[in-house]
């Protein structure tokens, strides 16, 4: 199978985001397969990170059009895990499921389609170079091109049972800045104001905010503050996350997170918030369950969806109300970690999936019957 060559290849370039040569190697040769395939190519050079990449098929006007989505980075810097290896039934290596696997399972998928003698239309890729830390660069550019779009297919890892993705939670990272006011903690003790004290207050008024039952979670992960034992506290900080799985619960969380910081638990001290939500949720709608049943009538078959806690960027396309389903690339696990692999045998079958999807969706120009 040719394109577990071409998996290989792409896996053994180092392609952390911050690592721009790396990444953009990685870009050039996806370039290179999708110009065989037709598709114009659209680049987006930045400073920093690897370049952004948009390719385009033959456009029919006032028609359904179907994205592509994907990104090109990966979370290990140089000399951490850069190794490729195989057996019987894995493949293992950055990028094996995390998604340079994805992105070959649509673009065989694609070039099956081309083999087949069908003319690719309406059919456009994205990959974006910083996914891993946050699309923070790259969200504005996938929110601006996700407008021109019916539909989004994501190439994250398929679930265990090979489900694809119909709900994501939302998520954000926010700081918390607090001044307090240093004095001496033996000689001058009630002349200071404990900014660590305000922190530990703020703290669990904050995580009190967690409600499992909805599948909101606020986590305070770091925290940091004061000069030394004999010193009251003149400044602290706060690091959280927030996730959730609704607008509405999005909305309560953020208009009590501005209550406690606009409140002084400790005389004296003042507090700022910075950071905010990151991309929003994924919500399940009308529209993508509406999608599953159609794609099941397409392949004669049950498509297990399911949702997760994580994040992607399906979650920005959703957010733009284009009916967007994520999974689609093979399974595997231990991503973000040495150990990442990507289950052989999954590739044929979502490769067999997307073709079945492409081929239908070029025939009618839609997903509907």
């Amino acid at each position: 199978m040719n394109y577990f060559n071409d998996l290989e290849t792409i896996i053994k370039i180092n392609s952390y985001t911050q690592n721009k040569l790396g990444v953009d190697r990685v870009g050039i040769i996806f370039d290179n397969w999708f110009r065989e395939l037709g598709f114009e190519v659209d680049i987006y050079e930045r400073e920093n990170i690897g370049n952004h990449r948009y390719y385009k098929s033959k456009n029919i006007k006032n028609a359904k059009r179907l994205l592509l989505l994907g990104h090109l980075d990966t979370v290990f810097p140089p000399n951490k895990f850069e190794h490729y290896s195989h057996d019987e039934e894995w493949i293992y290596g950055a990028g094996a499921c995390d998604m340079k696997g994805g992105n070959i399972v649509l673009l065989e998928a694609l070039r099956e389609i081309k083999k087949d003698g069908i003319d690719i239309q309406n059919i456009d890729i994205l990959f974006v170079s910083d996914e891993e830390t946050g699309s923070d660069d790259s969200k504005h550019l996938t929110t601006k091109l996700a407008k021109k779009y019916d539909y989004c297919f994501v190439y994250e890892a398929a679930g265990k049972n090979m489900e694809v993705v119909t709900g994501r939670k939302g998520v954000g990272t926010f700081f918390i800045d607090i001044d307090g006011k240093a004095a001496h903690a033996g000689n001058n003790y009630t002349d200071g104001c404990d900014a660590n004290l305000e922190a530990s207050c703020k703290l669990q008024k904050l995580v009190k905010l967690t409600n499992l039952e909805l599948g909101t979670t606020l986590n305070v992960g770091k925290m940091y503050g004061g000069i030394g034992a004999n010193t009251i506290s003149p400044h602290a900080n706060l690091t959280f996350e927030l996730r959730y799985k609704t607008t509405e619960e999005k909305n309560r969380v953020l208009d009590k997170i501005d209550e406690i910081v606009e409140t002084s638990y400790v005389d004296g001290t003042k507090a700022t918030l910075s950071g905010g939500i990151q991309r929003d949720v994924m919500q399940i709608t009308t529209s993508s369950l509406e999608l599953i049943e159609n794609i099941q009538k397409i392949i004669s078959t049950k498509l297990n969806y399911e949702d997760r806690g994580g994040v992607s960027d399906a979650n920005i396309v959703s957010s733009c109300g284009v009916v967007t389903l994520d999974g689609f690339g093979p399974f595997g696990d231990g991503d973000h970690t040495v150990h990442e692999r990507a289950l052989k045998s999954s590739f044929a079958s979502r490769i067999e999936l997307s073709k079945m999807l492409f081929k239908y969706f070029i025939e009618k120009l839609d997903f509907k019957g």
